[in-house]
């Protein structure tokens, strides 16, 4: 259970940091709104997964897809730069998400 609520906090960590580069400064009030909410989500499926995952891999993971994730959308959707360097960042990314997934017990 721990692995999905972590899960749900990357996916939502990857709502609000879109939703925050949408509300330009908060000065947009849906996007703004849909922030709050989503990172208050985050941090609380976030906080519920660290009850039986180890701190470090709880984060690192959190963090790991919401940079990932970010990065698609931000590529897929806001016309941002890709490069093969950084295809292989997120790629080295998605590693080491996976590698505290295997090593975590």
């Amino acid at each position: 259970m721990a692995w999905i609520q972590l899960a749900l906090a990357g996916l939502l960590e990857i709502i609000w940091a879109v939703a925050m580069k949408k509300s330009h400064g908060f000065t947009i009030l849906v996007p703004s709104v849909v922030m709050l909410v989503s990172v208050l989500a985050s941090f609380a499926m976030l906080a519920l997964a660290m009850r039986s995952l180890p701190l470090s891999t709880a984060y690192g993971v959190w963090s790991g897809i919401g940079v990932v994730g970010t990065f698609i959308l931000g590529v897929t959707f806001l016309g941002e730069e890709i490069s093969p360097l950084r295809l292989l960042a997120a790629g080295l990314i998605i590693a080491g998400i996976v590698l505290m997934k295997l090593t975590t017990p």
